[in-house]
């Protein structure tokens, strides 16, 4: 009795021992949660080709926009011109960096708490972070990869066939993958661990000085920048210039090369003020290099044309020097380290 009981035990045992060596071999999703602090708002719906958010995804994601695979002379990665530790920019006014050598039209921006946006670049060309990650790939003076040949590197690569896999086992390895992996690791860039953000969740306390600055900003900056985004992830006009060109494909008209709608003209969309001290330069143009030019601009500078933002008025808006000051040292409490080292 006890021999047959051994036998059926030691049977059984082989069962689960395989079933555990299959299971082992199965592609596997573990759900991805994105950490949101309560004082957040919802982030934007993800897309419903793309609903699924997993932790392979997002590593699959991560490690695709470090690679220099992805452009065509394989020496650019998504990171030469979105660098951690600058706020996920490149520090350059015009970036010259893409494979051509040529000047960029545009300041590359932040990529900070992309989650909340509706639409990105700087005109809101594109509507969601899946097609955004196409463009600087196959962008000539940018990462200028051919999409033929980067299916045939990632193909013959020695880990991607496999990642690929275990992030979508369900569906092939091309550009709508690569687009939705890149989408949902920019996705979880969330930058909330600042020294404003510990005041938030009642860990830290804010000095005299950054408590007024916190106030000047809501009030005087607050149309644009609310809390606890620093961003209405909207479009304003806010008096760089005050005439606009048609050349270089419209770029320098804003908002407008996208709807083609006069009220549009010179709308630029709003950059978050998180980590805004390690994100310099500033503009669409990269045009102010430090924070002290930005607040001249905006007492001293700003043009007027007809679609300045009502926010704005068209004398500047009145900041004394105090109140500067505030403001510099409140934005100091917006720079998240552990978000600098992602």
């Amino acid at each position: 009795m006890c021999l047959r009981y051994s036998i059926v035990f030691i049977f059984v045992s082989c069962l689960c021992a395989c079933d555990k060596s299959n299971e082992d071999t199965l592609p596997k999703n573990t759900d991805f949660e994105l950490n949101i602090p309560d004082y957040f708002p919802a982030p934007e719906p993800l897309l419903s080709n793309n609903q699924k958010m997993t932790k392979e995804i997002v590593a699959l994601g991560k490690k695709l926009f470090y690679d220099p695979i992805l452009s065509g002379d394989n020496t650019i990665s998504c990171a030469t011109c979105h660098q951690p530790n600058l706020g996920f920019s490149d520090g350059l006014s015009l970036s010259d960096r893409g494979i051509t050598g040529e000047q960029l039209p545009r300041h590359s921006p932040a990529l900070i708490n992309l989650s909340w946006s509706k639409a990105f670049f700087w005109d809101g060309g594109a509507t969601n972070l899946e097609s955004q990650a196409m463009a600087p790939i196959t962008n000539k003076d940018e990462m200028g990869q051919a999409i033929p040949e980067l299916m045939s590197e990632l193909s013959n690569h020695d880990e991607y066939p496999g990642l690929f896999n275990e992030a979508f086992p369900d569906e092939e390895m091309d550009m709508t993958t690569i687009a939705k992996a890149l989408a949902h690791f920019e996705r979880t860039l969330i930058s909330a661990g600042s020294k404003y953000d510990d005041y938030r969740k009642g860990k830290a306390k804010l000095s005299e000085l950054e408590l007024y600055g916190m106030k000047v900003v809501e009030s005087k900056c607050g149309g644009c920048h609310p809390a606890p985004l620093f961003t209405d992830n909207d479009y304003h006009n806010n008096g760089l210039d005050d005439t606009y060109s048609e050349d270089n494909d419209r770029m320098e008209q804003g908002r407008l090369r996208i709807t083609y709608i006069y009220e549009d003209m010179g709308k630029y969309k709003t950059p978050t003020l998180r980590n805004i001290l390690k994100s310099a330069p500033y503009m669409h143009d990269g045009r102010l290099g430090r924070l002290d030019d930005v607040l001249h601009h905006y007492t001293n500078g700003v043009k007027r044309s007809p679609t300045l933002d009502p926010l704005i008025d068209t004398e500047g808006i009145s900041l004394s020097e105090v109140q500067k000051q505030a403001i510099l040292v409140f934005l100091e409490t917006l720079t998240d380290e552990e978000f600098l080292e992602m």
